[in-house]
């Protein structure tokens, strides 16, 4: 093990997650993890005093050596003694080496392997900012943790350029610890390579073989997609040792912040608390406010109850909401104020759920209203061609019900999804509880899943996600318990438009802030790296075509295409037969659907399939559960018995529309022979 400055101890891991608590010591001050570290680039952070930021629970500050080198100078930090006697602040700082500053100037610099020449924007001279510049300037600035010298580029680069800056930043790191010399103060490297895990691994090999205090993941939150980065973030964590913190530069919104702590990440930085603040928003427990919404102007109301910030403690919305619109200073103070409280507070409940080990329950909890617009007071949408995200893209539109939840309605038909419960309550009753799936993934204590067969679903009909995500919730919840088997859902969709949709309205499809929905849509295929069992695979166009590809036979089987009025053909005898011969009889399968119709259980019931009365969901009081011969007695479910039998005889509607006149006979018969009624 490398020797180490920090005395890093690693406390709790959470069961069911790489999330972390643990504890290191600075020149100044032991520092407990998870941390957010407030940005002051100039040695302040804008708006706030150091008795505002100590009292909030800041640990860490962030400091820029590029701009604390142009103004006010290395020489200042050595007359003072360092940053701390300069400031008077008597906690922790960590310096930025400069490398992405130099990064975002693109036309006033030049790089090359000796460093990056660039103009001062304080007296234009021509200045160069290398490794042992950067070092040096911060051995004079004394911070607790330096960071070296790296060269940032867009995460979106192609390979050639990600490799050459690799290579650049790989040299840049050595040069950087030969340049700290005996200097007490701690130095992180940067972990580089875009978007590109061998690159990633090829720099995390290299640089944790160098006694290093802490490694940074670097070169995120510079162009990619959201589940780019938590996939990165992930992929790269992975690879730093445990034995370290570990630091995602630049990132970033709270529920970031609760995303790459699941991903094993200890420490953060951005400007976003503060910068928001600036212009009226708050972030709450209760969603993030704009308090410059006129909905606020006679507020009595203090930004968010559940805070014991002493701004929250004295202020009201009304008045700083007036604040605001006035664009006083005071309004960013207090504001800025409040936001950095909440990330460190935030920060806080996270550290004690993983000693608790329990992160993971709040972790689902806390997700689902990090990045929820208030919640009290929610936004109109605007007017038809002045709303930001568009409430229609193809054939689908949004939809929103009386109770105030969101679904999709596809325009050309009318029909709605979930039409009358809300799509995640829907799904967790008609298809996760009403199948047992808990029940189903669990394993004895001493199991081991890597030994267990999968449970496969086929989501027949993904729509906006909501069976699909039902499913992979529960199993989330359940591997956080004990050990699970392995999980694959399969899932077919012949449009994808109603699931675009519902991503561009997160705030109204919450199940969908996950980085499954996104990974799925950009590949096809998502695979979870907290759950090794847990994967996900798509299959776009007619599901009688793509059935053949589906990597494995179902357990389970979510059928919830669109009504038999709308997709006409799924729903019809002949259907349901080739469903049947699909499944075949090599291991028993359960099928759960909204419907309740006679013709749909004499449909499956001509298929081969027997049929049990399912739960009732919305206004209907019963669905249908349907079973391929082999299932395990006695059956969980209540199979349609001898009564059904003779209403069925009696009915006026006893066959399928459009069954043709000679086929009737036959049907019949088979529904009258079938085993179900001996």
């Amino acid at each position: 093990m490398l020797p180490s400055r920090l005395n890093f101890k690693l406390e709790a891991v959470a069961t069911g997650s790489r999330a972390r608590a643990a504890t290191f010591r600075t020149l100044h001050n032991e520092v407990k993890t998870p941390l957010f570290m407030p940005v002051g680039t100039q040695a302040t952070v804008k708006a706030q005093t150091f008795d505002t930021l100590l009292e909030s629970g800041s640990q860490i500050l962030l400091a820029n050596t590029y701009h604390l080198l142009l103004r006010p100078g290395p020489e200042v930090f050595r007359r003072f003694g360092d940053i701390h006697r300069f400031t008077g602040w008597e906690k922790s700082f960590l310096t930025d080496s400069g490398g992405f500053q130099i990064f975002s100037l693109p036309h006033a610099r030049s790089m090359g392997e000796d460093g990056a020449e660039f103009r001062s924007y304080v007296d234009g001279q021509k200045l160069l900012l290398s490794p042992e510049v950067s070092i040096g300037t911060q051995r004079a600035i004394g911070s607790d943790i330096m960071m070296v010298l790296d060269q940032c580029i867009p995460s979106t680069a192609d390979k050639a350029t990600a490799r050459a800056a690799l290579g650049i930043t790989q040299r840049w790191a050595v040069r950087s610890l030969a340049a700290r010399g005996d200097s007490p103060q701690s130095l992180f490297a940067i972990v580089q390579g875009a978007l590109y895990p061998d690159l990633r691994q090829e720099s995390a090999d290299g640089l944790t073989q160098l006694p290093f205090d802490g490694f940074a993941i670097g070169g995120l939150a510079v162009g990619e997609e959201k589940h780019q980065r938590e996939d990165m973030c992930e992929v790269a964590a992975a690879m730093l040792p445990v034995d370290r913190p570990r630091y995602l530069m630049g990132v970033g919104t709270p529920l970031d912040l609760l995303e790459a702590v699941h991903r094993g990440v200890d420490m953060f930085d951005c400007i976003i608390p503060n910068k928001v603040a600036q212009f009226g928003t708050a972030f709450t427990s209760r969603g993030i406010l704009q308090l410059r919404r006129s909905v606020y102007k006679f507020s009595e109301e203090k930004i968010d109850p559940a805070c014991g910030c002493p701004v929250c403690r004295k202020y009201s919305r009304g008045y700083l909401h007036h604040l605001t619109k006035t664009q006083e200073p005071l309004g960013w103070t207090l504001l800025g104020q409040h936001n950095i409280w909440f990330y460190h507070q935030l920060m806080r409940e996270i550290r004690q759920s993983i000693l608790e080990d329990r992160f993971l329950a709040l972790y689902h909890a806390k997700r689902q209203f990090l990045q929820v617009e208030d919640m009290d007071h929610p936004a109109v949408p605007p007017k038809v061609g002045k709303e930001r995200r568009p409430r229609t893209l193809g054939d689908y539109e949004v939809h929103v019900a009386e109770e105030g939840f969101a679904s999709i309605r596809q325009i050309s038909s009318g029909e709605i999804m979930h039409s009358h419960t809300p799509p995640m309550v829907e799904a967790k009753a008609l298809y996760v509880d009403q199948s047992g799936l808990a029940e189903r993934l669990r394993l004895p204590a001493d199991a081991d899943p890597a030994e267990a067969a999968p449970l496969v679903i086929w989501d027949l009909g993904l729509g906006a996600a909501a069976n699909a995500m039902a499913a992979i919730q529960c199993y989330e919840a359940e591997a956080a318990q004990g050990p699970v088997r392995p999980l694959r859902v399969i899932s077919f969709e012949s449009d994808l438009d109603s699931l675009r949709l519902a991503m561009t309205h997160k705030h109204r499809f919450e199940y969908l802030r996950h980085s499954g929905p996104d990974a799925l849509l950009a590949r096809g295929a998502w695979k979870s790296r907290q759950f090794a069992g847990l994967e996900w695979e798509l299959h776009v166009g007619d599901f009688w075509t793509k059935a053949a590809e589906a990597s494995a036979r179902p357990d389970l089987v979510f059928f919830d295409f669109f009504s038999h009025k709308t997709d006409v053909a799924c729903w019809k005898p002949a259907a349901f037969a080739e469903l049947r011969r699909l499944l075949g009889d090599g291991r028993p399968v359960e099928l759960f659907t909204y419907s309740a119709a006679t013709a749909v259980r004499v449909a499956l019931l001509n298929a081969g399939f027997h049929v049990a009365i399912g739960t009732g969901t919305g206004v209907k009081k019963e669905t249908i559960v349907a079973l391929t011969p082999g299932y395990a007695t006695p059956c969980r479910y209540d199979l349609l018995g001898k009564a059904w039998l003779e209403r069925w005889r009696r009915s006026s509607a006893k066959f399928p529309e459009d069954l043709p006149e000679a086929e009737r006979a036959a049907l019949e018969a088979r529904i009258e022979g079938h085993p179900q009624f001996a």
